[in-house]
C-alpha cells in the first residue's frame, strides 16, 4: 500500500506540473496574411467584376458539347495523372492518422530470454571463484506517453493536415488542367478539321483555275509561266492537306494519352456546333483563393511551414514523458507465472534541453526562412492567377473584333481574286495579281478559322485562372 501511495503521489506531483505548464503554451494560431489579395489583383478593364465566377460553374455547364463531355468524363475516370494524384492522397491520409496517434500512449509487449555468464577474471568473477550460468525469462509489456504541453504535437498534426490538404488541392489542379487540355485539344482538333475543309476546296478551285490558266495560255492570252505557277499553287494546297492531315493525327495521339488510351482516332462533333458564352463573369479576386486549386495548395504549403515552426520553438522547452514497464519475471521457467515474479517501474520526469550542439536553434532558423519562403511562394502564386486572367479577359475579349475584321480582309480578298481573274481574261493585268490575291484569300480564311479557336481556346483559358474544371 505505500509503494501505492508513492505512485499516485507521483502521478499526482506529474499532473500538476502539466497543468501549470500548460497555462504557458507557446503554440500560435495560423491566421491567413493581411492584404494577402488586392483588390486590383487582375484587370477587369474589358469586363464588369460580378460577385458570381464562372470558376464556380460545373464544367458540364461551360462545355456543353455531349461528345467532349463523354471525352472528359473518361478521362476524369482514366487520366494517370490524375491516378497518380489519388495515390499522393492516400500517402497523406496515412501520414494524417500516424500524426493523430501521436497523442495516444505506445505500448509493446513480448517474451524475452537472457543467458548471461561473467568472466572470471574480472574483479566480481575472482570474488565469486567460479563461472556462473544465469538463464533468465521474462514477458514483459511496456508503456511510454508524452505530454503536449507545448502544443508541439498538436502542430505537428497541423502540419500534417496542411499537408494532407495540399494533396487534395494538387488532384483539383490535376483535374482542372486536365479538363481544360481536353477541351483545347478538342477545340484545335475541330478547328483543323474546318481548315482541312478550307483547303480541299481551295485545291478544287485552284485545280479548276489551272484549266482556265491553260485555255488561254492555248489562247495566246496568257504564257507557260502562268500555267507553272498555277500548278504550283495547287501542289503548295496539297502539301497543307498532308500537314493538316498530319496534326489531325498526331492531336488525336495526344488526346488519347490525356484520355487514358491508346492512340486512335477521337470522336468529334464540328466547330459550328460548339456554344461558347459570349460573356463569361470574372466575379471579385477574392474567390480565387477558394477556386483556384494552385492557390489553395500555396496556402496549405504555407500552413504547413508555419505549424513547423511552432514545432521547432517547442523543441526549446522541457519535454515530460511518462514511462513504465510491468510483467513476470524468473530465472526459472516454471516459477515464470508465479506472483512473486511480478514487477513494475512507472518513471515521469521533464526533460529540458541544455547543451545539443545548436541542432534546435538551427531547426528553429530554418523553419522560419521555410515559412518566409513558403509566404513568399503563396504570394507569388496569387499575382500568376492575377496575370493569368488578366491576359485570358484581353484575348477573350477582343476575339471578336478581331474576327469581324478578318471576315473582311477575306471578302476583300475574295473580291480582288474575282476582279483579277476577269481583268487577266481580258488581258488587261497580269496573273501574278490573280496567284497572290488567291494566296492571300486562302490564308485570310484559315486566320479565320484560327480566330473562331483563339475565341474558345481564350474562354477555356479564363474559366481554368478563375479556378474552374475540378467541380
Amino acid at each position: 500500500m505505500k509503494n501505492l501511495s508513492i505512485i499516485i503521489k507521483g502521478t499526482a506531483f506529474s499532473v500538476l506540473t502539466l497543468a501549470v505548464l500548460s497555462s504557458c503554451m507557446v503554440r500560435k494560431e495560423y491566421e491567413r496574411p493581411q492584404n494577402a489579395v488586392d483588390e486590383k489583383l487582375y484587370r477587369t478593364d474589358m469586363l464588369p467584376k460580378d460577385s458570381m465566377s464562372i470558376g464556380n460553374v460545373s464544367w458540364k455547364e461551360i462545355f456543353t458539347d455531349p461528345v467532349l463531355q463523354k471525352h472528359i468524363d473518361r478521362a476524369l475516370e482514366n487520366n494517370l495523372d490524375v491516378r497518380i494524384a489519388v495515390q499522393n492522397i492516400i500517402s497523406a491520409e496515412a501520414y494524417l492518422k500516424q500524426a493523430k496517434a501521436a497523442y495516444e500512449p505506445t505500448v509493446s509487449v513480448g517474451p524475452n530470454y537472457t543467458f548471461q555468464t561473467q568472466s572470471i577474471n574480472t574483479q566480481f568473477g575472482q570474488i565469486i571463484g567460479e563461472r556462473r550460468y544465469v538463464n533468465q525469462f521474462d514477458i514483459t509489456a511496456s508503456i511510454g506517453w508524452e505530454a503536449d504541453i507545448w502544443g508541439k504535437l498538436k502542430s505537428q498534426q497541423k502540419a500534417q493536415l496542411a499537408t494532407y490538404l495540399g494533396t487534395l488541392a494538387a488532384h483539383k489542379a490535376v483535374k482542372s488542367d486536365l479538363v481544360a487540355s481536353i477541351a483545347s485539344a478538342y477545340f484545335q482538333l475541330l478547328t483543323f478539321d474546318d481548315q482541312k475543309k478550307i483547303i480541299q476546296k481551295t485545291i478544287k478551285l485552284r485545280e479548276d483555275n489551272l484549266e482556265t490558266t491553260k485555255a488561254l495560255k492555248d489562247a495566246g492570252v496568257l504564257t507557260e509561266v502562268a500555267v507553272q505557277q498555277s500548278q504550283a499553287l495547287v501542289y503548295n494546297a496539297k502539301s497543307l492537306l498532308i500537314d493538316i492531315d498530319t496534326q489531325i493525327s498526331l492531336l488525336e495521339n495526344t488526346v488519347s494519352l490525356l484520355i487514358g488510351i491508346p492512340s486512335q482516332k477521337i470522336e468529334r462533333t464540328t466547330l459550328e456546333s460548339q456554344k461558347i458564352p459570349n460573356t463569361l463573369a470574372v466575379g471579385f479576386p477574392v474567390n480565387l483563393l477558394s477556386n483556384r486549386p494552385d492557390v489553395m495548395r500555396a496556402e496549405f504549403n504555407l500552413m504547413n511551414a508555419f505549424e513547423l515552426t511552432n514545432v521547432a520553438r517547442a523543441q526549446f522547452y522541457p519535454t515530460l514523458r511518462l514511462t513504465g514497464s510491468g510483467g513476470v519475471q524468473s530465472v526459472d521457467i516454471d516459477h515464470l507465472f508465479s506472483v512473486n515474479s511480478l514487477f513494475a517501474n512507472v518513471v515521469t520526469g521533464l526533460a529540458q534541453p541544455v547543451l545539443n550542439r545548436r541542432q534546435i536553434k538551427t531547426n528553429y532558423e530554418v523553419s522560419l526562412a521555410n515559412k518566409e519562403t513558403a509566404y513568399l511562394n503563396f504570394r507569388k502564386t496569387i499575382l500568376n492567377a492575377g496575370k493569368e486572367v488578366s491576359d485570358a479577359i484581353k484575348v477573350f475579349s477582343v476575339q471578336d473584333s478581331f474576327i469581324d475584321l478578318k471576315k473582311k480582309e477575306l471578302q476583300s480578298y475574295q473580291k480582288s481574286v474575282d476582279f483579277s481573274q476577269e481583268l487577266v481574261n481580258y488581258g488587261m493585268a497580269n496573273y501574278l495579281e490573280v496567284l497572290n490575291a488567291s494566296v492571300n484569300s486562302l490564308n485570310a480564311e484559315l486566320n479565320i478559322s484560327n480566330a473562331e479557336y483563339n475565341k474558345m481556346r481564350a474562354a477555356v483559358k479564363l474559366y481554368q485562372a478563375l479556378g474552374g474544371g475540378w467541380k
